[in-house]
């Protein structure tokens, strides 16, 4: 039986947050730059259910979280700022962070910035700095068969007048270019899990984007790290994950072999094999 996440409004020092709770253990924050959460919940952070009681977090912009009165209010480290926040509010000396592409970015900020806010930190297909521009596998770099493509649809998804079979279809496309086996979709992707693009995030981070590097300060995270990445990733390619770990100094990396961008969904078993018994150390 399919079950909602539930739905709450936090009330904070910087703001009103809006966040959805599913599971039961130590407490784990999920959350995405530019995703639009709802109670149907996550692909991403439906894994993490089986070992920690779940926050995903609609930052500030999404959903029904506080508006932005600056737009400095939507950069990363303004991100992780008001995740701390959150936390406080919950009660939490630290909880544990996951975070999957542009999630796993705001992760490696979180982790640089404040580690002792953090048990742990997940991070899987993402990079430390700019991907688009350092590497032709990846599907956001000009020189990628697929990249006229990806930015069509991209552009559609921050339409607010597409309707929602519009919508589904786009988005079915647009996860399909980064699947191992993109024919298996409808059973990684079930119609009953959905969310949106927070259009105004997401044309804050492609601003920000153009000078993100933080590969000097990832040494500034002391804690325990897992990293994991499909062997063919096209958003975050390989590589920027491989880079990620060379210079966490306490961190572990794991490569999905038939994996594309969503090693959660293509090797769900595996992957949560990895997650236990990195949640099991402790």
């Amino acid at each position: 039986m399919f079950v909602l996440w539930e739905n709450k409004i936090v009330t904070t020092k910087r703001g009103t947050f809006e966040i959805f709770i599913k599971g039961e253990g130590p407490p784990l924050c999920v959350t995405h730059i530019y995703s639009e959460f709802n109670v149907t919940g996550d692909m991403f952070a439906n894994t993490f259910t089986q070992t920690n009681q779940v926050f995903l977090v609609n930052l500030r912009e999404a959903g029904n979280s506080a508006k932005a009165e600056k737009a400095y209010q939507l950069s990363m480290i303004e991100s992780v700022l008001d995740l701390e926040a959150i936390r406080e509010a919950l009660g939490f000396s630290s909880w544990h962070f996951a975070g999957h592409s542009t999630g796993g970015i705001i992760g490696l900020v979180y982790g640089f910035w404040t580690s002792a806010s953090l048990n742990s930190l997940i991070v899987v297909g993402s990079a430390a700095r700019e991907y688009s521009n350092y590497s032709s596998e990846s599907i956001y770099h000009r020189e990628h068969p697929q990249f006229t493509r990806m930015q069509e649809l991209i552009e559609l998804l921050k339409r607010d007048d597409l309707t929602e079979e519009e919508r589904k279809a786009v988005t079915r496309e647009r996860n399909k270019l980064s699947l191992f086996n993109p024919e298996n979709y409808d059973y990684y992707f079930p119609s009953s899990i959905h969310k949106k693009m927070a259009a105004s995030r997401m044309e804050f981070f492609n601003r920000e984007l153009v000078i993100y590097d933080i590969t000097r300060k990832l040494h500034m995270i002391t804690v325990r790290t897992l990293i994991l990445c499909g062997k063919y990733d096209v958003q975050c390619p390989l590589s920027f994950s491989e880079e990620i770990h060379s210079l966490i100094p306490d961190s572990v990396l794991k490569v999905f072999e038939q994996s594309n961008h969503y090693p959660f969904l293509e090797e769900s078993t595996a992957f949560l094999g990895e997650i236990k018994r990195f949640m099991a150390v402790q």
